[in-house]
């Protein structure tokens, strides 16, 4: 028996269900997603935070990163929940199993678990690895045996198995019943094109289900958008091991989305698949993985996505206002996630009173104001602005519509902007801003100020800010973080209304603002103003 070195892993617990995360090798096939060995370090930490059972790593020998991979995860990685995977194929046709470098490099990895990749179908046997059917079984029967023997746990992922299941259902439970025979965990039976449908997948895995004994598996592309769907319905016909990836990434359309299985798996079905104190990490998870591929995260995800449980209709509020559970499927603090209400042109009074308790603005006996509010939002954005993405100019509209509201931080007397390009190809913006200021003793001083910035809105910004900081020194700490301008309405020409979102940041928390105008800059400098104000309202304060 072969005895190499195997990582550190915790005890399998032995589980009757398996959670399976491939994001590290299938997910790392999504186009334009390219993973360090660090990154891949810190993703395998963020997965075993969310308790799942197996994280395969990457194919170590094929690869030179995912060799490093498994080298560095020996001493880096200290694993509470899940086992480290390393993938790899059968034996090559012809060749000796004990003389096949890439079974070797699979050994040489150390990791305690090796899921190995099959055919089963009989046209990719006879065309793509060009041998016989009883070939393939022998090299399947070869790699387990070798692999067990070796004292790895070992898991069998049946290529193209319900297209081959079509063509030719007798063999792809042949390849199956021979990796059980041979020593395999699991038998995964895979839709590699990803074509399947629910209804489908749960026929086969049922008839699949009758025929072999082990455990059997699921791993779905999301080719026809059902990779979760049809996933469920392996479950329902019997699999207990199931294949995703982070945030559904992979190849092409991508695979079934690893936190849409354990949200299902565990609120919708019943079936304990992670502790449960890892499932509220769900949220933070799938957004540090997002950050790591370098993808924006989708805000519209199930279960973790910045709007699944965001409400914009009025009538929703409405509901909501009575109990949350009215329009939520579930409580999203079990996820990690948080409601939220959108103030929209379709917003009533519930929205309104329901944001402002999000926002910690006391609404009770404000029917008036509330009323106020409402009909100001509609005539905002019908021409153009929107406060879904900028609560801080929502917070400060709400608030000065009610009674005792703070007077504005300056008047405006005029600002200036300018932009040189100079001969040697420097540009250089320059602002200056003319303002009146109310000083400690309620008197008005009128402060101009001159500063250049990288653009006009950064030279608008740091002149205005050093016009206030006297008066504000609060201000001093208080930067630009992100700017984002969309066009609305454009007709053609130069001439469009321009709205502009300004994230800011004090260091210790960020805000969002919005402005809207004909002219970017006039648009900037409603968001600009709208920031420093929520900054001295409510961050200083």
């Amino acid at each position: 028996m072969l005895t190499d070195p195997v990582l550190t892993d915790p005890v399998p617990t032995d589980l009757d269900f398996h959670v399976f995360d491939t994001t590290l090798r299938d997910g790392a096939q999504r186009e334009g997603v390219s993973y360090s060995v660090a990154d891949k370090l810190a993703v395998a930490r963020l997965l075993d935070e969310v308790g799942v059972g197996f994280i395969e790593g990457g194919w170590p020998g094929a690869l030179p990163k995912d060799t490093e991979f498994f080298a560095r995860a020996r001493t880096e990685l200290q694993l509470r929940h899940a086992q480290l995977v390393a993938f790899g194929a059968t034996r090559k046709a012809g060749v000796r199993v004990e003389d096949d470098p890439q079974v070797q490099a699979l050994l040489d990895s150390g990791a305690p678990v090796v899921c190995i990749v099959a055919k089963s179908d009989v046209r990719h046997v006879r065309e793509a690895l060009r041998t016989t059917l009883e070939e393939n079984l022998a090299m399947v029967a070869d790699t387990v045996s070798h692999l067990v023997a070796a004292g790895r746990r070992v898991f069998v992922d049946c290529e193209h198995f319900f297209d081959g299941y079509a063509v030719d259902p007798g063999y792809g439970v042949r390849v199956l019943a021979t990796a059980f025979a041979s020593g395999a965990e699991v038998g995964v039976m895979c839709d590699t094109n990803g074509g399947m449908l629910p209804m489908g997948v749960a026929r086969v895995v049922a008839d699949v289900r009758g025929q072999v004994v082990g455990r059997l598996g699921i791993h779905c592309q999301d080719d026809t958008g059902c990779a979760v769907a049809n996933s469920l319905a392996a479950v329902e016909a019997g699999v207990t091991h199931v294949q995703g990836t982070a945030n559904g990434y992979g190849e092409r359309a991508g695979n079934a989305d690893t936190f849409a299985l354990i949200g299902n798996l565990v609120t919708k079905m019943g079936l304990p698949v992670v502790p449960a104190e890892c499932l509220p990490e769900l949220t933070r998870v799938s957004a540090a993985i997002a950050e790591l591929a370098n993808i924006a995260p989708d805000d519209h995800q199930p279960f973790v996505g910045a709007s699944a449980f965001a409400h914009k209709a009025g009538l929703h509020a409405s509901a909501i206002k009575v109990d949350p559970q009215l329009y939520n499927h579930l409580d999203p603090a079990v996820v990690g996630n948080d409601m939220r209400i959108l103030v929209t042109e379709m917003a009533g009074r519930a929205s309104v009173e329901l944001k402002g308790r999000e926002l910690g603005v006391d609404l009770t006996g404000q029917g008036d104001a509330i009323g106020r509010v409402v009909d100001q939002v509609k005539v905002l954005e019908a021409d153009g602005w929107s406060f879904e993405a900028a609560d801080a100019s929502f917070e400060l509209l709400l608030r000065a519509q009610l009674p005792g509201a703070p007077e504005p931080l300056f008047e405006l007397e005029s600002y200036r902007t300018s932009v040189e390009h100079w001969g040697n190809g420097v540009v250089v913006s320059e602002a200056t801003v003319k303002v009146h200021v109310h000083t400690a003793t309620g008197e008005r001083e009128r402060v101009i100020s001159t500063a250049e910035g990288n653009g006009p809105v950064n030279a608008l910004d740091n002149a205005l800010r050093q016009a206030l900081v006297g008066r504000f020194p609060a201000l001093a700490g208080v930067s630009l973080a992100d700017y984002k301008v969309r066009i609305l309405g454009w007709n053609g020409g130069t001439s469009a209304t321009t709205r502009v979102l300004i994230d800011s940041t004090d260091g210790a928390g960020e805000w969002t603002t919005v402005g809207v105008h004909d002219n970017i800059v006039e648009a900037s400098w409603h968001a600009l103003v709208d920031a420093l104000t929520y900054a001295v309202r409510h961050r200083a304060g």
